[in-house]
């Protein structure tokens, strides 16, 4: 048996384990799992105990278990279709930010760059999410009435959001918490560098010496990375920008999230949950 999430599928993990003691239950852990759950909640707590092996979605997760639970972790890389680059504007730096507006998802640190940007005609922002915080929906309205540099779309369907993913020169994603956000996976699968938060969930999928990091929650640090991405545009040595940089790292980190990756991690993970002969 395969269960998401720790706390939510706390009930069928104990069946399960009732059922089959000690035989062929893996967990798959989120960012709500890893940095909230499993510190407060007794039932998610029961389900690491009850479970073979816990799945994390990026190479950082093992490190926010317990650590008498550590050995059980394996890192499966979910993964995305790959897309091929569409063509960029050299005039503007476009950034995109994919995600609902919640307070998790750190929408105001974009907010704060925003501002800080507002006389940049050269750095267009688009914002692409629902307001699920229906005062965080109020705040990028009256944003994108100050600052013609900000744009705040609202949901948009899949295929969309992936075009505009595709078409904009960086991703920008300001999360407080992540287990392995599907965003970054598409960004990189599409040619899109990232400028991302220093927190354990991205930099499990970005890797540690990744150069497009923001401390969480600084505004300024995010609206110097941009600032930098669009330097490098009209460098005439453009391999030595920032944004060149970053879409070299980013692809080298293109292939963990490759159908192919996924499913030979899950198999391996099927092989060790089978009984022995």
């Amino acid at each position: 048996m395969l269960a998401l999430h720790a706390r939510r599928s706390a009930e069928s993990i104990a069946h399960w384990a009732n059922a089959h003691p000690g035989r062929g239950l893996a967990v798959v852990l989120t960012g709500t799992d890893l940095y909230q759950d499993i510190g407060s909640d007794p039932q998610a707590q029961r389900s690491l105990q009850l479970a073979q092996r816990l799945v994390v979605l990026q190479a950082l997760g093992a490190e926010a278990l317990p650590l008498e639970f550590r050995d059980k972790a394996r890192v499966v890389y979910q993964s995305t279709s790959a897309r091929a680059e569409l063509p960029k504007s050299a005039r503007q730096l476009r950034a995109v930010m994919v995600g609902h507006l919640r307070q998790v998802k750190s929408p105001q640190t974009l907010f704060d760059a925003a501002r800080l940007l507002c006389g940049r005609e050269d750095i267009r922002i688009d914002h692409i999410g629902d307001a699920g915080d229906a005062g965080l929906g109020e705040l990028a309205r009256a944003l994108a009435r100050e600052c013609p540099g900000y744009r705040w779309l609202g949901a948009l369907p899949h295929a969309q959001t992936r075009q505009r993913i595709q078409r904009a020169h960086v991703l920008v994603h300001t999360s407080a918490l992540e287990g392995g956000a599907h965003v970054i996976m598409e960004a990189v699968r599409s040619g899109t560098p990232v400028l991302a938060s220093r927190v354990p969930g991205n930099v499990g999928m970005l890797g540690g010496d990744y150069a497009g990091y923001f401390p969480h929650g600084d505004a300024a640090a995010l609206a110097a990375l941009l600032e930098a991405c669009r330097a490098g545009q009209g460098s005439k040595d453009r391999a030595a920008g920032l944004l060149d940089s970053l879409r070299t790292q980013c692809a080298l980190r293109a292939p963990l999230f490759d159908s192919r990756a996924e499913q030979a991690a899950l198999l391996q993970l099927l092989n060790e949950l089978q009984p022995p002969p």
